[in-house]
């Protein structure tokens, strides 16, 4: 049987999984977006629907003046003794610390932090009642006993291995396996040279044998591969007893600048054991876009409607705020049926929490729209449509009040200079808002009632990605206002947001 990957498109990085009975659940990194850490469930591995988030509350996350790509980093998900256990590190705000809860799909607790704070986190519950906080230094992988209730370490935080000589050893997760303890982790940056290794000991703490052919992932000498820096990996065993590695990697545009605007995604390998108990992934450390596999009997979920007309009482899991949010500046109830945004002091460059609600770009063929009421009485007002991947680097379509006119502009912001690259005077009324993207460009279209689309300006996807723009996070689409520097008088209402992908649909 075949299945595709990513197994979830878009910004969603260093995947954690873990299975109750038949049911897999899986959470990623979330950086400095709100709520934090999306939880997603399957049932055979390669349908993935999210069921919420681990952190939804500001005391569970707080992001304030985070930087890009601050914020939460490498959940580690687990469960034990019928609790599921999220453990992270907010990079910006207090540190390590896990949360815990009886359903995935419902509140988690308060955060329990740790008084130890390594990097990349992670639990392992061994069978003697034992705890393990596992994480990474600058220099090796570290780990202590804990004590679950209070964080407290129990023992003094020794290194453990030191990895195979690659750069950042990183994103640890310890398992046993057939009376075996693996250390299983990533090496060599999160960049092209990212690379998943594995060691085993009989001892939770060593000393760690390490695998003769590590790494047992990477696409690091594979160049031609459509998938790219490959790592952060976690071990799943399915029910009929076969194994899984889920991971991140990226899709670079093969072309002449390598650029993957649209970030680390979840990506799914099969994995065998050799005859003396080693791990190998794929094929023979190699994954592909399309895999032959022992897939488990498929279970696709219902599909989520592609418009969202904002007419629930809480926004969909897939949308997200930059930073903490104001309660202020949005609501779904003011104007029952419309998003509405009301433009803070705060705009897109500033390194806070502007009036954006934002989801991710998952496919690089697809197309965005919404229907914007919103009529500015002050020349510092605008409202509209962004394109983000950080606070220098963003496109917008947008509402404005310029030189008293009301209008429709397109502004290209790249390494932080901004330029408004195309300008049309408009007169009263909603109006359509439209992005459309390849893998190249994003062009940017308008029209008001029933005439045709009209296009003003296109913007080059590459300067979007990590490469050009920086950071560990991927494109979001993102409906905003703003009073760029003073507080707005008028607020902004989004009718429906469309988000459809262009691209064929694989099953």
């Amino acid at each position: 049987m075949k299945f595709h990957n990513p197994i979830i498109p878009g910004f969603y990085p260093d995947p954690s999984i873990c299975r109750v009975g038949d049911d897999f659940y899986l959470a990623t990194s979330s950086f400095e977006y709100f709520p934090g850490v999306p939880v997603f469930h399957s049932r055979d591995l390669v349908h993935w629907r999210q069921i919420g988030h681990c952190l939804a509350r500001k005391s569970q996350l707080p992001l304030e003046k985070a930087r890009c790509s601050g914020g939460i980093f490498a959940p580690t998900l687990r469960y034990h003794n019928g609790s599921f256990y999220m453990i992270t590190r907010n990079d910006t705000h207090g540190g390590a610390f896990y949360v815990h809860t009886r359903n995935p799909a419902g509140e988690w607790s308060e955060p329990i932090w740790l008084d130890e704070t390594y990097g990349d986190p992670s639990l392992f519950f061994d069978n003697d009642g034992v705890v393990v906080h596992t994480g990474c230094d600058s220099m090796s992988i570290v780990q202590s006993e804990l004590d679950l209730n209070t964080g407290k370490c129990l023992t003094d935080t020794r290194p453990i291995w030191p990895g195979t000589g690659g750069r950042h050893p990183e994103g640890p997760h310890l398992y046993k396996i057939d009376g075996r303890y693996f250390l299983m982790i990533s090496e060599g940056g999160s960049e092209y040279g990212h690379m998943v290794t594995i060691a085993r000991s009989d001892t939770p703490w060593g000393p760690f044998e390490s695998c003769p052919h590590n790494p047992i992932l990477t696409h690091r000498d594979d160049c031609s591969n459509s998938i790219q820096c490959t790592g952060h990996g976690d071990l799943i065993q399915a029910q009929n007893g076969r194994w899984w590695m889920v991971f991140l990697g990226n899709r670079p545009d093969r072309g002449r600048c390598r650029c993957s605007h649209l970030g680390r995604e979840t990506f799914l390998a099969p994995v065998s054991w050799t005859n003396d108990g080693w791990p190998i992934v794929g094929d023979n450390g190699k994954v592909a876009l399309e895999m032959e596999a022992a897939c488990l009997p498929p279970v696709p979920w219902e599909k989520e409607e592609p418009r969202d007309d904002f007419d629930g009482p809480e926004l969909r899991f897939c949308w997200n705020f930059l930073r903490n949010p104001h309660d202020e500046d949005w609501s779904l109830s003011e104007r029952p049926g419309w998003l509405g945004l009301h433009g803070s002091s705060v705009g897109l460059d500033d390194p806070d929490s502007p009036a954006f609600v934002g989801r991710r770009q998952q496919h690089f063929d697809c197309e965005v729209s919404t229907l914007l009421d919103f009529h500015p009485q002050k020349d510092h007002e605008e409202a509209g449509l962004t394109v983000r991947m950080n606070e220098q680097n963003h496109y917008e379509i947008a509402v404005a009040r310029l030189e008293s006119e009301r209008c429709v502009l397109v502004r290209r912001s790249i390494a932080g200079l901004s330029v408004v690259i195309a300008r049309v005077k408009i007169g009263p009324g909603p109006i359509k808002l439209n992005i459309k993207a390849d893998r190249h460009m994003y062009s940017f279209s308008y029209a008001i009632g029933d005439r045709e689309p009209e296009n003003l300006a296109e913007g080059e996807t590459r300067y979007l990605s990590s490469e050009i723009a920086g950071g560990f996070t991927g494109v979001y689409f993102g409906l905003y206002a703003t009073g760029n520097g003073k507080r707005g008088t008028t607020s902004a209402y989004f009718d429906w947001f469309d988000y459809n992908p262009l691209e064929r649909e694989r099953e």
